[in-house]
């Protein structure tokens, strides 16, 4: 009987000691998150990592242009963490808003075609908590000019052709993302423009940093320096930017901008991409809807030709007439007849078909 219960009493101290030792199964998986992680962690890139293409537009903002066109993202390879991927876009350049040149000075006019093209890889931490990422690339845009944003008659227009390469860093994650870039014109970065402006691409390096408000609305800011055009537009700027997930591959945001040689500028975007397979209900329910494996296969963001006019140095140009002048014009003594004076007005106005020399159209004639 006392072996009996001394036996019992062992096992049970030791089923209890067993049990002590033995982690709850459920409690261990909710705090590890498990049916969501382990989800993650299970996602073959190659079945969440596809080729998507769609259209794309935007309104003019701080040196850019109003544009639509189409884009594709081609994953060239997917390995098991990562992807060596091309983006490419198409634009259509449209003419400015009337009165409001996207530039400073000179509109914008006719539509004209740029090109956007990136190499980039991207990869994911060892928990994929993370998705990390570099490219490099190369950006054209013809530019048509029209006459100035304040309706001065321009002379002498001409065609504009800007390139640049352009590198970019990004960082993402479910709350945060991360975007550095730089834009560096290359080839003939300044060019006349028109009889009275030239225009210069701008170098430009940034960095935004936004955060995922909710799964479908990303809020960023940004800091910006800019240089070029003669050293017109040199300075910083900042932006803020809101992006909204609408539904299946469908995206809206809008823009705000302040630097000191484009003052503020509200521009806004819109996006569509077939074959993303993204809806905002699923964003928050499919682990492979994560945003770090979701920016595997996003558009590089930063790439448009950024455009600044400045004014030709027409002070040196019409300063053949000698005769003093105000804001541009001048008054001149024609000729003298018995009995009658005759004054001519002229106002600085380089290009003009009746303009002389060095730049001085005439406009008015007075007998006195």
């Amino acid at each position: 009987m006392q072996r009996s219960l001394r036996l019992s009493l062992s096992l049970s101290g030791a089923a209890a000691l067993v049990l002590a030792n033995t982690p709850l199964l459920p409690v261990a998986a909710q705090e590890a998150g498990s049916s969501e992680d382990l989800g993650v962690m299970e996602i073959n890139l190659k079945d969440a990592v596809k080729f998507n293409w769609g259209f794309q537009g935007a309104l003019q903002g701080a040196g850019t242009p109003n544009q639509a066109g189409i884009g594709g993202f081609l994953p060239i390879a997917v390995g098991e963490n990562s992807v060596f991927f091309a983006d490419v876009v198409l634009n259509a350049n449209f003419a400015d808003y009337g009165g409001t040149s996207s530039i400073v000075n000179t509109e914008v006019a006719g539509t004209t075609l740029s090109t956007s093209s990136r190499l980039g890889y991207r990869w994911l931490n060892g928990d994929r908590s993370w998705m990390f990422g570099a490219n490099a690339g190369y950006d054209s845009r013809p530019m048509n000019t029209g006459n100035a944003d304040s309706g001065v008659t321009l002379y002498d227009k001409e065609s504009a052709f800007f390139q640049q390469i352009a590198a970019g860093l990004e960082a993402v994650s479910d709350t945060w993302n991360f975007n550095a870039y730089a834009l560096v014109p290359v080839g003939d970065t300044e060019q006349r423009l028109n009889s009275r402006y030239l225009g210069g691409a701008l170098d430009t390096y940034g960095l935004n940093v936004g955060y995922f408000i909710t799964p479908e609305l990303n809020a960023s800011v940004g800091y910006y320096y800019q240089s070029g055009d003669l050293g017109e537009a040199d300075g910083s700027g900042v932006q803020v930017e809101l992006d909204y997930q609408i539904a299946d591959g469908l995206t809206a945001g809008i823009n705000v901008s302040y630097d000191e040689a484009f003052e503020t500028r509200v521009s806004g975007n819109i996006s569509y991409r077939f074959g993303s397979n993204i809806t905002a209900a699923e964003i928050k329910k499919k682990a492979w809807q994560k945003p770090t494996i979701q920016g595997l296969s996003e558009s590089v963001k930063n790439r448009s030709v950024r455009v600044h006019d400045l004014q030709s140095n027409i002070n040196a140009m019409c300063s053949s007439l000698d005769t003093p002048r105000r804001k541009h014009y001048k008054s001149d003594l024609v000729t003298i007849r018995t009995g009658i004076t005759t004054f001519e007005r002229f106002h600085c106005n380089p290009g003009a078909p009746n303009a002389t020399a060095g730049g001085w159209e005439p406009f008015e004639r007075t007998d006195y």
